[in-house]
């Protein structure tokens, strides 16, 4: 191999290595299992902003009572329908375009109860129908359906919660 051809391949490998390639993760109802000594599962198919922020503080405050220990508690939210819109990076062009939604503050949320080791979950036939998938945040997962999942995980132990 001449030198030249060994530093434009060895440069490729540093491009590809260096650039990170994200795609949201994609779990069948097999890969949901209990994780921690309380599993708990949010539902979000709601459209309310007021009651999603409402409902990610009841986490903050959940995860506090367990001293944030994900060995003591571990939490997934489920959204599907209307809750979709809350894991998105981007509302244009999706039927809640011009819904004043302050997508930053969820965002740094989101985030922050990612860090404790809440998982976030998006109904796959949700995204399908609604075309959402490349407008998704990349750490949320799709599962195969949302009230499948929940159902799935309630019969595997995880708690209910719905805040209304």
């Amino acid at each position: 191999m001449r030198r030249r051809d060994f530093l434009t391949l060895g440069a490729a490998f540093l491009l590809t290595a260096a650039v990170p390639s994200f795609s949201i993760e994609r779990l069948s109802f097999k890969d949901l299992k209990k994780k921690a000594e309380i599993d708990v599962v949010y539902h979000a198919d709601f459209p309310q902003e007021k009651r999603f922020k409402t409902m990610l503080r009841n986490i903050t405050n959940h995860l506090s009572v367990y001293n944030f220990d994900p060995f003591k508690v571990h939490i997934v939210v489920v959204a599907h329908g209307a809750g979709a819109k809350f894991f998105l990076k981007d509302l244009k062009g999706t039927r809640w375009e011009k819904e004043p939604i302050d997508q930053k503050a969820i965002k740094a949320k989101l985030e922050e109860l990612q860090q404790y080791g809440v998982e976030f979950y998006v109904c796959g036939i949700t995204v399908k129908r609604l075309k959402l998938k490349d407008k998704l945040y990349d750490f949320v997962k799709i599962v195969p359906s949302g009230v499948g999942a929940v159902a799935h995980l309630q019969k595997i132990g995880y708690a209910y919660i719905k805040v209304q």
